[in-house]
């Protein structure tokens, strides 16, 4: 098993979904996991459950990370609370799908904000902590969206914000090189969380269609995301730089 013991693991968006999976899988593993996320309740609900199974977790709730003000406090009450970062895992997003040609540009601007901006304004905060243990994990999340169309909803947004991540990453990567800072990407795939419940549980739509194309034949789990980034975050991973790893149960091996 994966072991994260005395690691201090910054986890973004732990109210629900894959955050608070993670939040759960990091403590198991005996990280202390220092989560925030937008809905109060919903993160005490997940520190709860940490809590319960024997982990350690605490959190900065209400915080708004799309703001370098939220992020550089978020960042600087997880240090308060256990004295350093050692990872960051970038999970928190928001995203608004539409048209390129007649979504509002608000949906536009919200999105590169919760999903480009956000990233920044956390790694931005977290970047020197890590460089003060020595170096550390900075674990991002992409999108399969971010190198590939997709067609059963108009997620244009979605997808550049993504790119970026991409982009964005390997730069840290090569900056991390000389103060030990890792950083990778993980690419979901379809995975069952509260947003997208609306098209997982759809029988009438697309996604039974996007499953027979699937090697794995299932959407993917919160779970199965968690297990991916923990490993990642690990000392067991010290030679996995700059990459991005898919997890969409074999989508991306389709090609097309």
């Amino acid at each position: 098993m994966t072991d994260l013991t005395g690691k201090v693991a910054l986890i973004s968006g732990t109210g629900r979904g894959v955050g608070r999976a993670a939040a759960r899988e990091f403590a198991a593993r005996g990280a202390r996991v220092f989560g925030a996320d937008l809905d109060a309740a919903a993160n005490a609900e997940t520190e709860r459950l940490v809590r319960e199974a024997g982990g350690m977790m605490r959190s900065l709730a209400p915080v708004d990370l799309g703001e370098q003000t939220g992020a550089d406090a978020w960042v600087a009450a997880a240090v308060e609370a256990f004295g350093g970062v050692d990872i960051l895992y970038n999970n928190a997003s928001a995203l608004r799908h539409g048209p390129v040609d007649t979504m509002p540009l608000d949906d536009w601007f919200f999105t590169i904000r919760n999903e480009l901006h956000l990233v920044f304004h956390c790694t931005r905060a977290a970047w020197p902590r890590l460089v003060e243990r020595g170096g550390g994990v900075i674990l991002n999340v992409a999108s399969v969206a971010a190198k590939r169309g997709v067609a059963f909803v108009p997620m244009a947004p979605h997808g550049a914000a993504k790119g970026g991540v991409l982009a964005f990453t390997k730069h840290l990567a090569a900056q991390g090189a000389d103060v030990g800072i890792r950083a990778n990407t993980i690419s979901p795939g379809m995975i069952r969380t509260p947003e997208t419940a609306q098209f997982v549980d759809d029988p009438d739509g697309p996604v039974p269609g996007l499953l027979a194309m699937t090697p794995s034949r299932r959407v993917g789990e919160p779970s199965d995301v968690a297990k991916l980034a923990a490993f990642l975050a690990s000392d067991d991973a010290t030679f996995i730089n700059g990459a991005d790893i898919a997890i969409d149960g074999g989508v991306s091996a389709m090609g097309g």
